[in-house]
């Protein structure tokens, strides 16, 4: 498993000896001293905050604001989030999918891989994401649809191990990128991110705690090297993306022929 992670994430398995050191030596500091619940608090928090600041620090030179300023990759990885009853997707969903036909229609990416919740027949993030980008322009063949991505690590793993994605732009909101782009270059991917932010979100302070709380996450999974949920045959980015599509997606397709 550790093969998997060290293609372009070599440096981030090597720097993260320093967090976990800082774990180590915090809990020894409080077992020997005998202090209080206070001081086991103390080593939690300054390994929560080590871990935040080492991810958000650490991804900082492959993080862009603009789309103008990406540097050309093979494709665009596209997190999903909440799509609505009517199939809608949320603001938060339909700003990355703008910003990455965006990055497709300037010529910056030649793929895009639409990465979301397809685990019940009631619930569809992907075919949402699909529409949206097919209506902004995409071609139907440069969209491939990752029916599995659960969750930005089992996302970035099957990119790879499934997808043979070999270089990408991540785009996802700015207080989602340290993550997102970490765990995509952990997984052996040459990536790069781009911030989606086109306007101000709902629950934006409660975004951020969660996410501080899901970087520790995403580091331990990467220690742990935890499989994604489901992996399955390669189809790799390099074909037709219709390969990827449902029956719901190539029926939608057909009506728009």
């Amino acid at each position: 498993m550790k093969r998997m992670f060290a293609r372009g994430g070599r440096w981030l398995l090597d720097a993260s000896r320093l967090p976990v050191a800082l774990a180590a030596w915090m809990g020894l500091v409080a077992w020997r001293r005998r202090k209080s619940l206070m001081s086991a608090t103390a080593a939690c928090v300054a390994v929560w905050l080590g871990i935040n600041l080492w991810i958000i620090v650490g991804t900082r030179p492959y993080r862009y604001q603009h789309t103008a300023s990406v540097p050309h990759r093979q494709t665009a990885i596209v997190l999903g989030a909440l799509v609505y009853r009517s199939g809608r997707p949320s603001d938060i969903l339909a700003d990355r999918l703008d910003t990455a036909a965006d990055l497709y229609l300037a010529g910056r990416v030649a793929k895009v891989l639409v990465s979301g919740d397809h685990g019940r027949a009631a619930y569809d993030e992907v075919n949402a994401m699909r529409r949206r980008l097919q209506d902004r322009g995409v071609r139907p063949e440069d969209i491939f649809m990752d029916h599995a991505g659960f969750d930005t690590c089992d996302t970035m793993q099957r990119a790879r191990r499934v997808f043979d994605v070999d270089s990408a732009v991540i785009v996802t909101q700015a207080f989602h990128l340290p993550r997102a782009v970490y765990l995509a270059r952990a997984c052996g991917l040459d990536a790069v991110g781009v911030e989606a932010d086109r306007r101000r979100y709902r629950r934006a302070a409660r975004n951020h705690v969660r996410e501080s709380l899901a970087l520790v996450k995403s580091f331990a999974e990467i220690q742990l090297g935890i499989d994604p949920h489901h992996l399955g045959p390669r189809i790799p980015i390099d074909g037709d993306g219709r390969a990827t599509w449902d029956v719901a997606a190539r029926t939608d397709d057909a009506r728009r022929s």
